[in-house]
């Protein structure tokens, strides 16, 4: 099915990787990612032995075993006088099936050893652990553990990044009908990394991939048709595509709330990228755990959720009656005393865990009218999961009349908060027309925003400390596939990996034509700086050809619909020298100071702008009002070169500098 050394290869990099991860434990840099290049190739040498040794007398075993027991058979056979073909025909079979099935049982079980091993893993040398289990079933023909093994080498975990394996992976998991290798071929083909850029065939990988029951390609499909990308723009198409996600995406919900993962924007945290928000300083979380010994319910319960799910680098430390888990058993009396005791101080949380409880009789008869009276309390205090259940009471019927009125207004006031169910439900109503006008659009912009909630945001995460730790190709290859996904910040993060130039994984010449789509497909979703980016690429002549004019008008969408001091200034540059527009001085004068009004940072280079062209315009008017203006940029250009602009501004720098220096020395 695959070839052999290529796995062997795999065993090799991982079990590499878990000893110098050991290793680095005390090493301050801990540059985990990179300690596979620094192995000697006399250790990798030595552990390909050592994988085949123990390969081989296993299978000269395994094989003469065979070779016994047929020769036992036929034997038997023999001197029971049989000599029906079809008999010792269905009995070679047989033992073909049933070793075939012993492979198959071995490969489930590592498989499923590795996926334990990943959920339990609180370290990388864990995790790495894991993956040789998942390298060994994929070795024994399992497809779960190839599809993780070609995951693992696409994305670069544990520094095991090469994508060309990969492909010979997901090539082989495609012909076994792997909707997870049908849609990895597809965002491969769309970036041309490491396969022929075609988007022909990436739509079509989509398509099985989508067909077979991968959620990625329905979502990449709903974003492609929602913006026309390589197909005929369809509402319809890509409300069809949106909702199956958006169903499995609020079941999962319904199941078990989750925290947003933070999306950072690199383009505006490049001097940040050692912090990480995602992870919880050690003194702020002694004093958050002293307030709520102190008595602070809504630390309480803060702390309580992110140790239930064990987020922000705690450990999961189960202790929630309401829902139960293995580590404590549900128990809806305990539930029950600590919600009174929170509801009894107006916690809009602890009231709401009441309403919980009435509504679905844990511990407690049911009883709407009281789940209806504490969801009301907890909403009047602006709890938003109060306000979607009172929305989802009135949608639904529960213990009041419908009133489609009423469940809009609470939807929309929980979704204001972030709140997902009440976005999904609200995307449900325009999709019908239930209580609302319908609109197609609306609906799939709400059915995304619900969609960009799966559990594949999680790569945000995983890609930010792969840029950070200087992983750019790891990094750049997981925000490329969530910029496929439709999110907007993985777009921006990507092109700004792009235009750095520092990826490895596409041609130089290719990386500023792509970053130039991945900027538009941001910019029409609103992000003001990519649409100043467009501008900037149209101007420079970077991944298309120099057009002042299409430059320009980038700008002005982003100085007038996003107030883009950036964009402001370029403009009034472009004014002041006629470049793609008509040159008015006066137009260019005031976009400089719209510009300084606009942001503080912008007063510099606008004070700067303005000293440059009202230096030049008393020039014009004093000295030169006798001589064309064709004589007058002629002689300027000729006298000091086509970058005079350039030189009046340093010399305006230098009398600043030197009357600063005489009025203060």
């Amino acid at each position: 099915m695959k070839p052999l050394f290529l796995l062997i290869e795999i065993l090799i990099i991982l079990g590499v990787t878990i000893k110098t991860i050991e290793a680095e434990k005390h090493s301050k840099k801990q540059k985990g990612r990179n300690v596979t290049a620094q192995v000697s190739v006399n250790k990798v040498k030595q552990y390909l032995s050592n994988v085949l040794e123990q390969r081989k007398p296993i299978n000269v075993i395994s094989k003469k075993e065979n070779l016994l027991e047929n020769k036992k058979n036929h034997h038997k056979l023999r001197r029971k006088g049989i000599r029906n073909k079809d008999l010792w025909k269905r009995n070679e079979d047989h033992l073909e099936n049933q070793a075939k099935n012993n492979f198959t049982d071995e490969g489930d079980q590592l498989f499923k050893m590795g996926i334990k091993i990943l959920q339990q893993s609180k370290s990388q040398k864990q995790k790495a652990e894991a993956y040789i289990f998942f390298a060994k079933a994929a070795d024994l023909g399992n497809l779960k553990a190839m599809e993780k093994m070609a995951d693992a080498l696409l994305f670069g975990n544990f520094g095991m990044q090469n994508i060309t394996a990969a492909i010979q992976l997901y090539e082989s998991l495609a012909k076994e009908g792997s909707y997870k290798a049908q849609n990895a071929l597809g965002f491969l083909s769309s970036y041309g990394i490491g396969m022929e850029y075609n988007q022909a065939k990436a739509l079509i990988y989509y398509t099985f991939g989508s067909a077979g029951g991968s959620m990625m390609s329905q979502m990449i499909l709903g974003y492609r048709y929602l913006s026309g990308i390589n197909v005929l723009q369809n509402c319809e198409v890509a409300l069809s595509h949106y909702k199956k996600v958006a169903d499995y995406i609020a079941d999962k919900l319904e199941k078990s709330e989750g925290i947003p993962v933070e999306k950072v924007r690199l383009t505006e945290r490049p001097e940040n990228l050692s912090s990480n928000s995602e992870i919880l300083d050690w003194d702020i979380y002694q004093y958050y755990k002293f307030l709520a010994e102190r008595g602070d319910v809504q630390i309480q319960v803060s702390l309580g959720q992110l140790h239930l799910i064990g987020r922000k680098g705690l450990d999961q430390d189960y202790y929630m009656y309401l829902e139960g888990n293995a580590a404590a058993p549900q128990n809806n009396a305990t539930a029950f005393k600590y919600f009174s005791m929170a509801a009894s101080k107006g916690n809009a949380i602890g009231l709401h865990g009441l309403g919980l409880l009435y509504f679905y009789g844990k511990g407690v008869p049911v009883n709407y009218a009281e789940a209806l009276k504490y969801f009301q309390k907890a909403a009047e205090k602006g709890w938003p999961n109060a306000q979607f259940q009172l929305g989802f009471m009135y949608y639904s019927g529960s213990g009041v009349w419908k009133d489609y009125k009423l469940a809009f207004k609470y939807f929309y006031l929980a979704s204001q908060s972030g709140q997902p169910l009440a976005i999904y439900y609200l995307a449900e109503m325009y999709a019908t027309g239930t209580g609302v006008l319908r609109s197609c659009r609306t609906a799939v912009e709400l059915y995304k925003g619900v969609c960009e909630l799966g559990h594949w945001a999680e790569k945000f995460l995983t890609a930010y400390f792969a840029y950070k730790n200087g992983d750019i190709d790891s990094s750049l290859v997981q925000y490329a596939l969530l910029a496929e996904m439709g999110y907007e910040v993985a777009q921006s993060n990507s092109a700004f990996i792009l235009e750095s130039k520092k990826a490895k994984i596409l041609e130089k010449e290719k990386m500023y034509p792509m970053a130039l789509l991945l900027w538009n497909r941001a910019a029409i979703q609103g992000n003001a700086f990519a649409r100043v980016k467009i501008g900037d690429y149209h101007y420079y002549g970077y991944g298309t050809k120099r057009d002042y004019q299409t430059a320009a008008t980038h700008y002005s969408i982003a100085a007038d619909k996003y107030h883009s001091a950036q964009a402001m200034f370029n403009l009034g540059y472009m004014y002041e020298h006629g470049l793609g527009i008509t040159k008015d001085i006066h137009l260019a004068r005031r976009l400089y100071d719209m510009a300084a009004q606009t942001s503080p940072d912008a007063h510099i280079p606008v004070f700067l702008a303005l000293m440059k062209l009202e230096t030049v315009h008393l020039l014009q008017d004093i000295l030169f009002f006798n001589f064309t203006m064709r004589w007058k940029w002629t002689v300027l250009d000729n006298t000091i070169g086509p970058c005079w602009d350039l030189f009046v501004i340093g010399l305006i720098v230098a009398v600043l500098i030197f009357l600063l220096r005489n009025r203060y020395g």
